[in-house]
C-alpha cells in the first residue's frame, strides 16, 4: 500500500483535518492527500477512503484487492466496474 494517495497528484493543495484517535483520543493531523497516520499510541488513523474508492482508478492498488471489493460491496457499487 502506498504512503501517499497516488490519485491526489493533481490536486494544487491538501486540505487539512484534526480527527481524535479512536484508541487514545489524541488528535491526529491527516491531509487529504494521506491515506493513514499513526497516532503516538501506535494506532493508526485511517482517512475516509470509501468515497474515492469509487471513483478514483488507483483505489485498487491504495487500500488493496481486499479491502476495495468490501468498501465497494458496503457502497453497493460491483467491484469489476469499468
Amino acid at each position: 500500500m502506498p504512503d501517499h494517495c497516488p490519485g491526489a497528484a493533481n490536486i494544487r493543495t491538501p486540505t487539512l483535518a484534526i480527527k481524535k484517535c479512536p484508541q487514545c483520543g489524541e488528535e491526529v493531523e491527516l491531509f487529504s492527500n494521506d491515506i493513514s497516520i499513526k497516532c503516538r499510541c501506535g494506532f493508526v488513523v485511517y482517512n475516509d477512503i470509501a468515497s474515492c474508492v469509487q471513483w478514483c482508478k488507483h483505489a485498487k492498488e491504495c487500500v488493496g484487492e481486499e479491502m476495495y471489493k468490501k468498501l465497494m460491496i458496503q457502497k453497493n457499487v460491483p467491484a469489476e466496474r469499468k
